[in-house]
């Protein structure tokens, strides 16, 4: 072969000096070429369907040094067109191509470019036939065409087709040689019609045998010189010459190329040929321009040429690196940096990661076990003592995080699993089921939002549990590993179809075990390194086995492994050493993990060769211990892989260098790495901006890993950081590496052919980066890591990337094709009606639902809305658009109105507001991450039409909205356009405005227009928004634009114009568009609720309804009913308009004819509703005239309802529903959307803004309500509004946005609030599907279940002073002023005192099984002490007692419930330690005198009441306030000894004997968190837990108090000065003695909180020490108390946190129950619910959670005093008629529902015997207490009695006349009949 190489050397010479030596020859071509590759066919040419082969480069460099001059380049025109359209060309290869031409011009060769071979392409043929084809030549010239315009800049020699086959000619029809020497003809026409002047030369190829028909050949078609194909045989070399001069006879002038030259039967010692080439170039008769060398080349290919450098006999240099550096070390750099705007293939992955102990956070949530990384945190190891303990609060934030995710419009998600949150001890038996449904919940959150995930199963967070046994060093993690992704497949698998097995493991080799700079910090390169790499790839290959074998076949993914390398450079690529070194560079970083998975199952030739060097030159410092893998390890490693996962960020330039005896990688491998100055750098020391390195790495790994085992690369990261602090947001240099880097992937793609399917950006958020903390930011989004709720907002970083998911990459974005909007274009004329009545039919609305019940009217609903709802968010022009004067907008009246000072709070104005002029990325962010199905917005009219008038038409403001609705309809979101939202062009309103009639057909030109132009798109318009606010506000008031001050007459002009200018709009639309756009066409009008003040006066109904008409009826009833205003209006307004002595009314009327086109012209009804008014009739002023005044009545506020940051706009959600059934029964059962309904927060309210959540959870269920309950037609639902906006005459100071937004970033970042989760939530469920928790459980509890009701003695009994009782600290309390509500008392309660018989009567008949009831102390021990027992009072329980036990009911005794002996108080009550004693003795008289009766026991009632309430708040006896910090806890720590030394007395001394049980109650709410995505909301609601049921139940339960209750304490004391604790301690034998006193867990409770942090600074109080606020939703149902909302969930969640605690002890329920307030109703239908709902959830707890529940007591008995609320607040399941002394007992409806609950034991499936008729209640309204009814009226009591005797005195004195008449009648007959017969006779 050298010797062939010097030859041909030799020829190129000679045949170059022999041409160029003629005096008028043209230079003559040496032709190489075409370009093949190494793996093809002999005769396979290059087209470009891979990459360009490495050392084309070098190769063309070569073949010019040695004289060749030209080159084939033969285009593939099935590749470049496999379609065979020119307008669908396959770019990758005419890229290719393009690099291709390029290269060679570069060396100096010229490219000879061959449009087509000689056969036609069988996928043409098939379509088209062969060249007798008048089709396929069509084809044919548009590919050439197509050829000139894309590579005729880069070439000027052109072959049309080559090797013409000229066989098989027609006799009918055109010839194929006819048509192609026509087609040639055409196309060399075209050639030199597009390059006149550039010297271009084009020919046509035949073979030399067609000798014969060359003269027909040149007379029909053209050409600049002659391409022929010559075969010369060595065999008989004498033809040649004679060959060449009969091919040029024939030609005539035409010069010729031999484009082709085959050699056959030619030996390598054979040379004839070149001395025939010599002699036939010599005859100079012969006119040839050029010739083929390939065959004298001895077909030299690519690797037969030595490189640049003669670096091939390098032997420290592989070959991979040898090929890319040869491919890419020319290349200049503009050539390097060339941006390719392409497009990625289709299906390409966009993605984005996070990693668990960067983002989750929850480091001790749900039993995860601790990691390296939380030790490390722990033990200040990390920048400014940070820790990932809270990280970005991931764990609570699935939602958050899929929100960015829908935002970024990523298809594919990668995160990692946090081992330790699996299994907190490392192996498989310590399996967490909640960090299991963390990711459970992630995972299929993804999947719901059309994302896939993908999942590392380890990245760099080892548990360190498996740490402290040696960690990836120790053997055994091998088979920990397998256990845990087994358990990983298996749990999440079927789901999951990609899988890493690990995340940069090298990072874990290099910096955990080598370095020691990360977790674990060992420090180690010479033996743990090398260990740690060699169980992590034995781990990776177990995983993928344990995949392969078990889970493959079904699960159907993939398993690979990410590993993360730089790009390596030599230093000096002149030398041959440092190329060597960068290439070790590379084997030592990837070929570690890379060369033993997939090249053979061991470590690189390098590597190893590298080691074993070292350790022989250094035999006394083992620089590096190498293990070994057996054969049968490196078969199992070898091939494990689906994928090769690359994590890369930068490259180094590498020197070779004399490592020495050092270790670790430059020591071993003798090599350093720098980076070169001029590099971009970025906040991290390690990354510097190298983009092109990516694309030279993904072109070593195809080389030397990919394509060995035919695996695709998934770039698995890729990023930068950024510094924590500056313009965060506006991260420009991350857009710039993204997109460079991004680019660099494309190329590798498309121009090299490499088989990349993945980017993933690293990373989604900022997060926690290792040792760094938060001081390096590499998010997509900014996160607020000094806000605990951690928020979440876009960087501009985040918007590029999504414009480059939405392109696919960077090429030219073709508009998708539009699909159907959501809504579906039917409409409907509205049916004649006529004019409403006064007050209207719609009465009715009041008449059902205003009789209703607070309860009633606020039970939520469960159910979801109709498929096909339509959800949405709203905006308008002016709110967020700015660009108040960008490209030619008109200015409007509000641009007018805001310039003015003064205008608006602070003067702000919309001149940026939040420039979604030029943000429009950023809006569609949000409405994808929404996923809402329709947006609402407005268009500006100034911005269409600067003047107002079509003839100014401004193009600019067109494509805005253009683009908008163009990129809304591609995410499938319905655009609902709003024609005009307040923003009127000034230089209207300069002619009058609205109050000028012209406007009305000036409208309908803009309406026009806007139909015309997007109509096409937009299928539902709104002409107007709130029309009633443009005529009152505009032009009555005066408060807004444009600021007219007439409110008697203005408003009904403008408001007379506008509902005219609307119905011509519609008119329009309807006749022009609608037939062939089929839209919708509505009216958007807003409409308070008014609720009358008094239902049951007629005239305040009256006021409501005309409240009504005048808002809503006023725009409606024209458009919806009848053409003309509500008769209530025209009376109203006639009437004050004639009393003001007007000669006509102010209300402007229409003519039949304006009637007639009016009515009608809304094909659905659009509302806004915000909130509801309570009217009452009023007559009001006759002057100044004013539509205000034309009412005539009175509008006042819903006081019960939360105010909101609006005056007099409260949140009054049962409003909405009652509008709805009004516009149902006033305008005919229209179809209706919600356009508009939000509530306005303050400014500084960011983003948790729960007031937002619970206002659209409930005004949302009141829609559902009005279309599930009661048939409203309720069509779709829009949220106000997408973002904070400017808020027209509150400016800046409130939003309402479902995104915060910066005003004082010119960015304005979008910040998601937590009601646009919340908003995302309903949407997806398309409304209120009912929780698990709220399903019904049918089922039975155990056999023996006590079911009981409870009192307490000072609550009942009365008889205060009777029988030698004592006073008690509630006697006490009572007697004192202002203590309880309405001075009530327990003086006389209900008498149980004196009522032992009745009191077990209504026990019976409520068949309870118990009964809990409270021993008066003070009663028994009048002084508190054992000096004086009462013995009346002891009978009087001796009595209870007998009397319940003759009746089978068990006795439940509680010793003490709050009523302390006031002599025991005197000397400090519960504060003196002395009474722990005198408990004792107490309890020990009670258990000897009624403990042979009595088996259950309760020691003392709800210490936390006793010790917060009684001596924190002072809100309950004894009423002390004034040492909240330490008192509580005194009290609180005296019970407990109290308790327990009862506890004691009761086992030591009388359980043997007695057989009772005894515990303690303790009382609780259950606490969720405010904000449940919140870890600084949901630790609070943990605190609120631990400092209420854990201050007492844990010392008795688990012994001392919780270590959250001693550690905060002790903190908050220390803090503040104290020298200790404010806590008491307890001593080891007290703790010893309270410890486990408890026989089961007594447990009072009735309702949930939810809690947030609340800071008190230094204040020392049990508040302040929890930390916590608590609030309700504001979906949960009222009671009669404050503090107790309906939230039965909460008690099946505290009974399990009850048995999780305290170690699942028996339970008995000591209290539970529901209060009411008010007129009395013995039809408590709310109690009979609470009851319901409530021992449901015990039952689920019972059944399905399994604890250990034996017995449930409803509080309360009876109704009787409620402490310091005294008797306004009831709980009884019976009344006590208070107003009656003999305070008889009744029965309410709630009684026969907890009655049937008992005697079923539960609750029955189906019918069954316990479920018998409940008996009947009085449910008419019985008299409050302190009145009666009487004679229908109500009366006090003293003047119901007076009533009473007087009635009856009344019928005495009747009586008595009846009987004096009856007797005088009697008599007088008698004496009649006596004169008769003494007549007769």
């Amino acid at each position: 072969m050298k010797y062939l190489l010097w030859l041909a050397s030799l020829c190129f010479l000679c045949l170059h000096r022999c041409w160029s030596s003629g005096a008028n020859a043209e230079d003559f071509m040496l032709v190489g070429g075409p370009l093949r590759s190494s793996d093809s066919a002999v005769d396979d040419a290059f087209d470009c369907s891979y990459p360009i082969p490495p050392g084309s480069k070098e190769y063309f460099e070569y073949l010019q040094s040695r004289g060749v001059t030209h080159f084939k380049v033969l285009l593939s025109w099935t590749q470049l067109l496999p379609t065979g359209l020119s307008s669908q060309p396959q770019q990758a290869v005419v890229t290719c191509y393009q690099v291709l031409l390029k290269q060679l011009l570069e060396v100096g060769l010229e490219p000879l470019v061959v449009l087509h071979g000689p056969t036609v392409p069988e996928a043409l043929r098939s379509r088209y036939g062969g060249w007798e084809s008048k089709e396929l030549v069509e084809r044919f010239q548009q590919y050439a065409e197509f050829a000139f315009q894309k590579f005729g800049a880069l070439a000027q020699l052109w072959v049309t087709l080559s090797d013409v086959n000229f066989d098989g000619q027609r006799e009918d029809g055109p010839s194929p040689l006819q048509n192609i020497l026509q087609l040639n003809k055409n196309v060399y026409q075209l050639f030199h019609q597009l390059f006149p002047e550039k010297g271009g030369r084009l020919s046509l190829g035949l073979r030399a045998s067609d000798v014969a028909i060359l003269p027909q050949i040149k007379g029909a078609t053209t050409m600049d010189f002659l391409s022929v194909h010559i075969e010369y045989n060595c065999g008989s070399a004498s033809n040649f010459a004679k060959e060449l001069s009969s091919l040029q006879q024939s030609s005539g002038d035409l010069p010729i190329l031999i484009l082709k030259m085959t050699a056959d039967g030619c030996s390598d010692n054979q040379f004839q040929l070149l001395g025939n080439f010599l002699q036939a170039l010599k005859n100079n008769g012969l006119r040839i321009v050029g010739c083929d060398m390939m065959d004298m080349l001895g077909r030299l290919d690519i690797q037969d040429v030595p490189t640049s450098h003669d670096i091939s006999d390098y032997s420290g240099i592989t070959k991979s690196y040898q090929s890319v550096w040869n491919t890419f070390q020319a290349q200049t750099i503009t050539d390097r940096d060339l941006f390719l705007n392409e497009s990625f293939p289709s299906g390409f992955q966009w993605a984005t990661s996070s990693e668990s102990f960067k983002v989750e956070g929850g480091w001790s949530e749900g039993g995860k076990g601790e990691t390296i990384w939380d030790r490390f945190g722990h033990e200040n190891k990390v920048f400014d003592n940070q820790t990932a303990d809270l990280a970005c609060d991931s764990y609570h934030k699935v939602d958050y995080d899929v929100y960015l995710l829908r935002g970024l419009h990523v298809n594919t998600y990668q995160f990692s699993i946090s081992w330790a949150r699996i299994l907190p001890s490392g192996h498989r038996g310590s399996q967490s089921e909640k960090g299991a449904l963390y990711y459970d919940k992630l995972i299929n959150t993804l999947i719901e939002s059309g994302i896939q995930p993908v999942v590392t199963l380890y990245h760099l967070d080892l548990p360190q549990a498996l740490q402290d046994v040696g960690g990836w060093t120790n053997t055994s993690i091998v088979e920990a590993f397998k256990d845990y992704a087994d358990i990983c497949f298996s749990r999440f698998g079927d789901r999951v179809k990609t899988w890493n097995t690990f995340s940069s493991p090298w990072v874990v080799s290099h910096a955990g075990y080598g370095t020691g700079e990360h977790p674990p910090g060992v420090k180690d390169y010479v033996v743990a390194s090398y260990q740690v790499t060699h169980n992590m790839l034995k781990s990776h290959a177990e995983a993928w086995h344990v995949y392969n074998d078990k889970y493959r076949k079904t699960q159907r993914g993939k398993v690979g492994i990410a590993l993360n390398s730089d790009w390596a450079e030599p230093m000096d690529p002149s030398r041959p050493e440092d190329i060597a070194a960068a290439d070790r560079y590379l084997q030592f970083m990837l070929g570690w993990y890379a060369h033993p998975i997939f090249v053979d199952g061991d470590y690189p030739a390098t590597l190893k060769t590298q080691i074993e060097e070292k350790r022989k030159k250094c035999p006394l410092s083992e620089p590096a211990r190498l293990p070994v893998f057996t054969s049968e390890e490196s078969k199992r490693i070898h091939g494990t892989a689906d994928f090769f996962g690359l994590n890369h960020y930068t490259s180094r330039l590498v020197n070779s260098s004399d490592g020495g005896c050092n270790s670790g990688p430059h020591g071993v491998g003798d090599f350093q790495a720098q980076v070169d100055p001029s590099w971009s750098s970025t906040a991290s020391d390690w990354i510097y901006s190298t983009p092109w390195g990516l694309r030279r790495l993904l072109n070593y790994i195809f080389n030397e890993y990919s394509n060995v085992t035919k695996v695709p690369i998934h770039i698995t990261g890729n990023g930068m950081p950024t510094e924590y602090s500056g313009d965060t947001l506006n991260d420009t240099h991350r857009v710039e590496y993204m997109k460079s880097y991004i680019n660099e992937a494309l190329k590798a793609i498309l121009i090299d052919g490499v088989d990349v399917q993945r980017f993933t950006v690293q990373s989604l958020m900022d997060g926690f980066e290792g040792k760094q903390g938060y001081s390096q930011r590499f998010g997509l989004h900014y996160v607020n890591f000094k806000d605990a709720d951690r928020p979440r907002t876009p960087k501009q970083s985040a918007y590029f990337y999504s414009q480059v998911i939405k392109q696919n990459g960077f090429g030219s974005h073709k508009s998708d094709v539009f699909k159907e909007t959501a809504m579906t274009p039917t409409y409907r004329l509205t049916s004649s009606s006529s004019s409403s009545e006064v007050p209207s039919k719609s009465k009715l609305v009041w008449e059902k639902f205003s009789q209703q019940s607070n309860f009633k009217t606020k039970m939520y609903r469960y159910g979801t809305f109709p498929r096909g709802f339509s959800w949405g968010v709203s905006s308008s022009a002016y709110q967020i658009e700015g660009g108040w004067n960008a490209d030619e907008k008109g200015p409007s009246i509000w641009d007018t109105f805001t310039h003015k000072p003064g205008s608006i709070p602070a003067n702000a104005n919309g001149d940026v507001a939040c420039d979604s002029y030029h943000r429009l990325e950023e809006d569609l962010y949000m409405l994808r991450a929404l996923r809402v199905n329709s947006y609402r917005f407005s268009m500006s009219w100034s911005r269409i039409f600067p003047d107002g008038h079509r003839t100014s038409l401004n193009q600019k403001g067109v494509d805005y909205y253009n683009r908008l609705i163009d990129d809304l309809l591609a995410y499938n979101i319905t655009p609902m356009v709003t024609l005009y939202h307040w923003d009127l062009p000034q230089a209207l309103q300069n002619v009058g405005g609205w109050d000028n009639a012209d406007m009305i057909n000036i409208f309908n030109e803009f309406c026009d227009f806007c139909f015309a132009t997007f109509g096409d798109r937009v299928k539902f318009w709104m002409t107007f928004n709130q029309p009633h606010t443009i005529a009152w506000s505009g032009y009555g008031l005066g408060q807004m634009p444009p600021n007219v001050k007439n409110p008697g007459t203005a408003p009904y002009r403008v408001a007379h114009n506008l509902i005219k200018a609307h119905a011509k709009a519609y008119h329009t639309y309807d006749d022009k568009y609608r037939k062939t756009q089929g839209g919708l066409v509505s009216i958007a009008l807003n409409a308070d609720w008014v609720e009358p003040k008094d239902v049951n006066v007629p005239r305040e109904v009256v006021a409501a309804d005309r409240a009504l008409q005048f808002q809503l009826g006023w725009f409606a009833h024209p458009i919806f009913k009848n053409g003309d205003y509500p008769d209530a209006m025209k009376w109203q307004v006639g009437n004050k308009s004639e009393l003001q002595g007007l000669s006509e009314t102010r209300l402007p009327a229409f003519t039949e004819q304006e009637k007639s086109l009016i009515k009608g012209t809304a094909d659905m009804f659009c509302v806004n509703h915000y909130t509801t008014k309570i009217a009452s009739h009023a007559t009001l002023r006759l002057t100044p005239q004013s539509y205000e005044y034309d009412r005539d009545l009175s509008e006042a506020e819903e006081g019960d309802s939360p105010t909101t940051a609006i005056s007099k706009q409260r949140a009054v959600s049962w409003g909405l529903r009652r509008l709805l059934n009004w516009i149902k029964e006033e305008y005919g059962d229209p179809e209706i959307y919600i356009t508009e309904n939000g509530v306005a927060t303050e400014s500084k309210i960011t983003w948790d803004d729960t007031a937002r959540v619970f206002y659209f959870k409930t005004y949302i269920n009141e829609a559902f309500k009005a279309y599930d309950l009661d048939g409203v037609k309720v069509k779709g639902y829009i949220a106000t509004s997408l973002m904070d906006s400017f808020e027209w005459l509150n400016g800046y100071q409130v939003g309402f946005g479902l995104h915060h937004v910066d005003f004082t970033n010119p960015n304005r970042p979008r910040t998601p609030k937590y009601s646009a989760h919340f908003y995302y939530q309903v949407i997806k469920d398309n409304g209120f599907p009912k929780p698990q928790e709220e399903n019904y459980l049918f089922g039975h509890f155990r056999k023996g279940f006590i079911w009981s009701t409870a009192t307490a003695s000072y609550q009942i009994e009365g008889g205060w002073r009777a029988d030698g009782k004592g006073l008690s600290i509630w006697d006490k309390f009572a007697h004192t002023p202002l203590r309880v509500f309405s001075d009530d008392n327990g003086d006389i309660a209900c008498d149980s005192y004196h009522k032992v018989e009745e009191d077990v009567a209504i026990l019976k008949q409520l068949k309870v099984t118990h009964y809990r009831f409270s021993i008066s102390w003070p009663r028994v021990l009048p002084d508190g002490t054992t000096k004086h027992i009462n013995e009346a009072g002891l009978n009087y329980y001796h009595r209870l007692v007998d009397a319940l036990l003759a009746a089978n009911i068990q006795p439940h005794i509680t010793l003490y419930h709050w009523d302390l002996p006031q002599a025991l108080q005197d000397i400090k009550g519960w504060e003196n330690d002395t009474i722990v004693v005198k408990f004792r003795d107490y309890a020990d008289l009670i258990f000897s005198r009624l403990g042979h009766k009595v088996k259950f026991w309760i020691t003392i009632n709800e210490p936390y009441n006793i010790a917060n309430v009684g001596h924190g708040y002072g809100a309950a006896a004894p009423g002390i306030s004034f040492r909240p910090g330490t008192l509580p806890y005194i009290v609180g720590h005296n019970l407990l000894k109290a308790h327990a030394e009862a506890w004691h007395l009761y086992n030591d001394k009388y359980r043997a004997t007695q057989k009772g049980i005894i515990s303690i109650t303790i009382n609780s709410d259950w606490s969720e968190p405010r904000n449940p995505y919140k870890q600084e909301d949901i630790d609070a609601a943990r605190r609120v837990v631990q400092f209420y049921i854990g201050w007492f139940a844990h010392p008795v339960f688990n012994g001392d108090y919780s270590n959250m209750m001693k550690t905060i304490i002790r903190e908050r004391s220390l803090a503040a000065g104290l020298p200790k604790s404010r806590l008491p301690e307890f001593t080891p034998e007290e703790i010893k003695r309270i410890k486990g006193t408890y026989d089961y867990f007594g447990f009072n409770h009735y309702t949930t909180v939810l809690a947030f942090p609340v800071e008190y600074g230094n204040l020392q109080h049990y508040d302040a020490d929890r930390g916590a606020g608590t609030i309700a939703d504001r979906t949960w149902l009222d009671s009669g108390s404050s503090w107790l909302k309906v939230s039965p969930f909460g008690f099946r969640k505290i009974l399990n946190f009850i048995k999780e605690e305290y170690g699942n002890p028996p339970i008995i329920i000591t209290e539970n129950g529901i209060s009411e307030r008010g007129a009395i109703d013995l039809d408590d239908f709310h109690r009979s619910y609470y009851y319901d709902q409530y021992i449901n959830q015990v039952l689920k707890a019972y059944l399905l959670d399994n604890v250990d529940i034996r017995g449930y007591t409803a509080w309360s008995l009876m109704d009787n005093l409620e402490w310091a609320t005294g008797f306004s607040e009831r709980f009884g399941l019976f009344y006590v008629n208070h107003s009656d002394p003999n305070l008889p007992r009744v029965a309410k409806t709630s009684v026969a529902r907890y009655s049937t609950i008992i005697k079923c034991n539960g609750f029955p499936s189906g019918p069954h015997e316990c479920l018998s008729p409940d008996p009947e209640a009085t449910s008419a309204p019985l008299p409050t207490d302190g009145t009666v009814i009487f004679l229908g009226m109500e009366l006090s009591t003293s003047e119901a009695v007076t009533g009473l005797n007087t009635t009856f005195a009344l019928l005495i004195v009747v009586a008595f006349g009846a009987i004096c008449s009856t007797f005088c009648f009697c008599k007088a007959r008698k004496q009649s009949k006596k004169n008769s017969e003494v007549s007769k006779f």
